[in-house]
């Protein structure tokens, strides 16, 4: 798998890149805004090009998208990740702040937005209800969370033609329209890069409020570059860790494989997700707990609690590696200390969970681990008895998610990590 980067953002240094190298390209269509930069991150092939040219000497309305993207696809790039600064049409998306769009606008006048100049093999229409990859957008998001940066999971970019800003009525009418951001070259690129098939998405950095906030300075070039300069390195921070992602599924996937899927357990119509067959592999189990142990080796963690039963494995070796104790939760009537206990709702009736009151001090930061979150009722309950003791959960970390139950809605006051995602109960 090849990743195009677009913008670059200071990923074309070759600190950064194994196995580098830059080549000139030509295509149909004229030549690239830039040469081609070549290379690996965290074991990942990556192409990098400049939008703008190297020196950015390429205004808006002149810059070869077409080319642009054709020369990323004929480098076999099934995905491209943009960078862009954006001015800000909303009072809560800050200078600074990351937006990953989902949506756009069209107002430019002078681009080409097609491949196809002749239906020659009969009409092209490229749907466009959802332009931007889901599932890059979800890693842009998740990366922006680790970091702790301060982002926007949605947002809709109106683009314009430029080099011009806008006037004072534009942008007024700009945050009519619905638009959340502005900038000058996101929506041709990501048309095309549709057109072509190739999995596309931004992440856009505010650097100002373009013209229509009557307290701050209408946006100037220098303003822009300030801003984005200050913040380049976060925005090179996401991109890493983003690619990064990508060779981590390789490893995610191989421990899905070890997973048995029973039909028809505990009833008909589900399909149990059985990590025995997991946990008897010794490689398997071995990968699981390394990549909780990475993820969690420098957050200071005090303890980790584990829900009965399952987590009782995975917390127990995690907590041993991490060097902090363990704390089982359990099912009522089967601690023997003084507890508190924790109520909650179950398909037909209610069920109760305990914790000892000694198990942790106020202050504590907490690990919660189990094997699987499905709808999240324990989990949820977890949490609550684990706060009711004064302790602070770091993260609710499981191997398995099931997404279409919808579990994590139940848990959006934590941070939740899984390691796999199996789709169906």
């Amino acid at each position: 798998m090849k990743i195009g980067i677009i913008g670059g953002s200071g990923l074309d240094n070759p600190q950064f890149l194994k196995d580098y190298k830059e080549i000139e390209i030509e295509t149909p269509f004229g030549k690239p805004s830039s040469p081609l930069i070549l290379g690996k991150i965290k074991g990942i092939e990556v192409v990098i090009l400049s939008r703008h040219g190297r020196k950015h000497e390429i205004p808006p309305t002149q810059i070869n998208n077409r080319a642009n993207i054709y020369a990323l696809k004929k480098q076999d790039c099934k995905k491209i990740i943009s960078t862009t600064a954006v001015g800000s049409l909303r009072e809560e998306i800050k200078r600074g702040d990351f937006v990953i769009l989902d949506q756009f606008i069209d107002f430019t006048k002078h681009r080409r937005l097609s491949f196809y100049e002749r239906f020659e093999s009969g009409p092209v229409h490229t749907q466009m209800a959802h332009p931007f990859s889901e599932n890059l957008r979800k890693k842009l998001i998740q990366s922006c969370r680790e970091l702790n940066f301060s982002y926007h999971e949605k947002g809709t970019v109106i683009t314009i033609e430029g080099p011009r800003f806008s006037t004072i009525a534009e942008s007024k009418m700009f945050r009519l329209f619905g638009a959340d951001v502005i900038n000058m070259s996101i929506a041709p690129e990501c048309i095309l890069a549709n057109e072509a098939e190739i999995e596309y998405a931004t992440i856009a950095m505010s650097t100002d409020y373009d013209c229509w906030k009557q307290d701050e300075e209408p946006v100037s070039w220098e303003q822009i570059l300030e801003i984005f300069n200050k913040n380049a390195e976060r925005v090179k921070q996401v991109l890493i860790k983003t690619i990064e992602s990508f060779s981590k599924e390789a490893e995610y996937e191989e421990i899905k494989n070890k997973i048995r899927t029973i039909p028809n357990f505990p009833k008909p119509g589900i399909m149990f997700r059985d990590i025995t067959t997991l946990l008897k592999d010794p490689q398997g189990i071995k990968k699981v707990i390394e990549i909780l142990h990475n993820r969690y080796k420098d957050k200071q963690i005090d303890i980790v609690a584990g829900i009965e039963s399952r987590g009782f494995i995975i917390g127990g070796s995690l907590a041993e590696k991490l060097n902090v104790g363990f704390v089982p939760i359990r099912k009522k009537g089967k601690l023997p200390g003084e507890k508190e206990q924790q109520e909650y709702s179950l398909e037909y009736g209610t069920d109760i969970i305990e914790i000892h009151k000694d198990a942790i001090q106020p202050g504590h930061r907490v690990l919660l681990i189990d094997d699987l979150i499905a709808t999240g009722g324990t989990a949820q309950a977890s949490c609550k008895l684990i706060e009711k003791l004064g302790g602070q959960i770091i993260e609710c970390a499981f191997i398995i998610e099931l997404p279409e139950l919808k579990g994590r809605e139940k848990l959006t006051k934590w941070p939740v990590f899984s390691i796999v995602e199996f789709e169906g109960e």
